[in-house]
């Protein structure tokens, strides 16, 4: 028991979030919705007629508009008459930022202003009187007086009139765009959209033409300039070069396609010379490796062609020698003379090879000294080179003043011819594709239209409403919201009675509450591992909620169970136990609880067989004291023996002691709650509170249920009275 009330303390945390106003998940809204239409019908009915009586009335009293409408094409044109730079953003993007500029430029007041103008629109009193402009004062006749306002206050006004009913519409994917002007005028709407388009035509012009010839002037003085700055800039390089001796060779072609830039003639002769540096080093290094060989097996005397026969002569006698010594003596005279020529071409090797090694020595001792010289002259090069380098930077400078100058100059030389060659701005991009056509039938308004707006607004108004009534409304109104909003299980739940006494009611074992609370019983049965509990408490968050009839109920239901029952009146501060069965209350549960010993003489029978009970008895000074005290548990359990089953009727938990503590001494408690009236939030600080002092709850009860008032109504209504009650006031017979 301890494990379930742990995690029913748990369950209670998890839920405390819970507002309880529709049960969890996406697809539980449509049915909460239907349910909050089905509830608060009337609401959103007479909502949606209000507003539909109201459209009607606008649409009545609105006076006909007439709308006119033309076509023009306008065509991607190039501004960038002085731009010098050729890179450009991405086409789309310069494309988009084009168009917005035409639809803005469309809808200027300078356009506006010269359609007023054309047309004469700020000195007409038609037209401003048809705009609801009180003009009263402005004219005598058809003249302007002198009380009117002056001319650029009439224009301003007759511009805000045209631009306020003026529309632009682009059509997608397309250089087409459409503008259209509403007013009570037909021939006025015509007459405006048609002088809008020619205006704009001619604006273009305007503007095209003030570009180019702004362009150009601009670019005369700009030539002109960069034209001087470009012979101040040469005079300045070819002085500065003259009196540093500073020579270079001219820009060319590398022969690869790419130019390359001045350069000058020491660093061209450094170039070279460095080249044949290296080709001396690489000399040198030869030489000397082929010096330190020595020992006559170098690669020169190997592959030298007289040593090679000397050799291979030397080779031959040698063998000779070899042989003639295998038969004859070193005396004999053909043998010495073998000898002696062997001796010979050996004195002719060695002076070849001391030549050969002259030879080399000499062709190292060259190359050494070239190198030397050549390194003496790069020296001298390099530092001839720095001081070039350093009597060169400002000649680069001047030089690139030169370069930039003259670029400048081919950049904006280049637009001037442009300009001068595309000089013809009599070509425009603008062009009118469809002209305005005289308006038939009125634009607004519309009576379908208005009147299926009017209806979706005052659905959607009367939705919200609903919705928001039913936030504000924090009872219980469906019983599947208990165990989520608690997170005790739902017991039962016990229907209205009207106007009908409950013991009335539960007197005739067909009616509706007895079933629910037959039902209630058989529920209560599982709560535990041996059936019904023997002890039990029933409270609730508040008086006035059904606890005592529950207890009355559940009590008579046991005892018709054939179980010896004990009803305890435990709420000593307000009982009514004693009211229910017209039994007096002068001695109860708190003579026992304040000394008396004698319990059997405190319980009263009943009319009810197998059902006793046990008054409050006088209103103690402190009754969370008497309940808290040893004789309370004292009693439970002299009385357990005698009695199947205790129920006790406790007080209400929210703002009371006397419940926590009879929760937390009895095997159970049953919690009760009023349908559409118990607050959410007080009903589930109330379960906390009996979790908070170990009281195990064995569930909830919803009583006073009204299945009409319910988020959900199918379900609920199937049952009480199925059979009984209600079918058989009516004749039909019990299924």
């Amino acid at each position: 028991m301890i494990e379930l009330r742990a995690q029913g303390a748990d369950e209670g945390e998890l839920v405390h979030d819970n507002r309880g106003l529709a049960p969890e998940g996406g697809a539980s809204f449509i049915p909460h919705l239907l349910s909050v239409i089905r509830r608060r019908k009337w609401l959103v009915i007479g909502t949606t007629i209000a507003a539909v009586l109201l459209g009607i009335l606008v649409t009545l009293l609105m006076a006909p508009q007439y709308t006119a409408r033309a076509t023009l094409e306008i065509q991607r044109e190039n501004t960038g008459l002085t731009n010098v730079d050729t890179t450009q953003s991405s086409t789309m993007m310069v494309d988009q930022e084009f168009y917005e500029t035409q639809y803005g430029l469309l809808q200027s007041r300078s356009l506006a202003e010269r359609v007023v103008k054309d047309l004469g629109l700020a000195d007409s009193k038609p037209f401003l009187d048809s705009f609801g402009v009180k003009t009263a004062d402005w004219f005598n006749g058809s003249r302007i007086s002198r009380a009117a306002p002056p001319a650029p206050e009439r224009m301003r006004i007759a511009s805000d009139i045209l631009l306020s009913r003026f529309k632009v519409a682009p059509e997608r994917m397309s250089r087409l765009v459409g503008i259209s002007f509403t007013s009570p005028d037909p021939a006025l709407s015509k007459r405006v959209v048609d002088a809008w388009s020619a205006a704009f035509v001619q604006e273009t012009l305007d503007r095209r033409f003030e570009a180019t010839a702004y362009a150009r002037k601009f670019l005369e003085g700009k030539l002109s300039q960069l034209r001087g700055r470009i012979d101040e800039s040469e005079r300045r390089l070819v002085d500065y070069a003259s009196r540093e001796g500073i020579v270079n060779l001219p820009a060319g072609d590398n022969g690869d396609g790419a130019s390359s830039p001045e350069r000058p003639i020491a660093a061209d002769d450094l170039t070279s010379l460095n080249r044949e540096l290296a080709r001396a080093t690489a000399d040198r290094v030869l030489a000397e490796s082929k010096l330190r060989a020595g020992g006559g097996q170098s690669a020169e005397v190997a592959q030298n062609p007289t040593v090679v026969s000397l050799r291979s002569k030397r080779a031959e006698l040698a063998g000779d020698y070899a042989k003639m010594r295998a038969t004859f003596e070193s005396e004999y005279p053909p043998a010495k003379a073998l000898e002696s020529q062997i001796a010979q071409l050996d004195r002719a090797i060695g002076q070849e090879e001391k030549r050969i090694g002259g030879t080399l020595r000499q062709a190292y001792e060259a190359s050494v000294k070239r190198e030397d010289e050549l390194k003496s002259e790069v020296s001298g090069l390099k530092t001839g080179m720095l001081d070039m380098r350093r009597r060169s930077i400002q000649y680069n400078i001047f030089l690139r003043d030169v370069d930039t100058n003259r670029q400048l100059y081919d950049g904006l030389l280049q637009r001037y011819k442009t300009i001068g060659v595309a000089g013809s701005v009599g070509l425009n991009n603008i062009s009118v594709v469809d002209g305005a056509e005289m308006p038939r039938t009125p634009s607004s308004p519309k009576p379908l239209l208005n009147i299926l707006i009017a209806v979706a607004a005052g659905l959607f108004l009367g939705l919200s409403a609903a919705l928001v009534f039913e936030q504000l409304d924090q009872g219980v109104d469906d019983p599947a919201e208990v165990e989520a909003l608690l997170g005790v299980p739902l017991l039962g739940t016990v229907p209205q009675t009207g106007d009908t006494d409950p013991r009335t009611a539960l007197g005739d074992p067909k009616s509706p509450i007895t079933e629910a609370y037959l039902s209630l019983r058989t529920n209560l049965s599982f709560a535990t591992d041996h059936g019904t509990p023997h002890v039990f408490a029933v409270t609730s968050t508040g008086p006035a909620e059904g606890k005592t009839t529950t207890s009355y109920a559940l009590a008579r239901s046991l005892a018709r169970a054939n179980r010896k029952v004990l009803l305890i009146d435990a709420d000593m501060r307000s009982p009514s136990i004693h009211y229910m069965f017209e039994v007096g209350n002068k001695m109860g549960l708190s003579n026992y609880l304040a000394g008396s010993d004698d319990a059997a003489a405190l319980i009263v029978p009943t009319s009810v067989e197998g059902l006793w009970i046990m008054p409050a008895g006088p209103q103690p000074p402190s009754a969370p004291e008497l309940l808290s005290s040893e004789r309370f548990e004292k009693l439970i359990a002299e009385l357990r023996g005698s009695f199947d089953h205790l129920i006790l009727d406790a007080p209400p938990v929210m703002g009371l002691a006397d419940a926590p503590i009879i929760g937390s001494k009895v095997e159970g408690a049953v919690f009760v709650v009023e349908s559409h009236a118990t607050q959410k939030g007080l009903a589930r600080v109330a379960v906390t509170r009996m979790m908070a002092a170990n009281a195990n709850m064995l569930g909830a009860i919803l009583t006073k249920f009204n299945v009409r008032r319910a988020h959900y109504g199918y379900g609920y209504d199937y049952g009480y009275g199925y059979g009984y009650g209600d079918t058989a006031k009516r004749g039909t017979p019990a299924a």
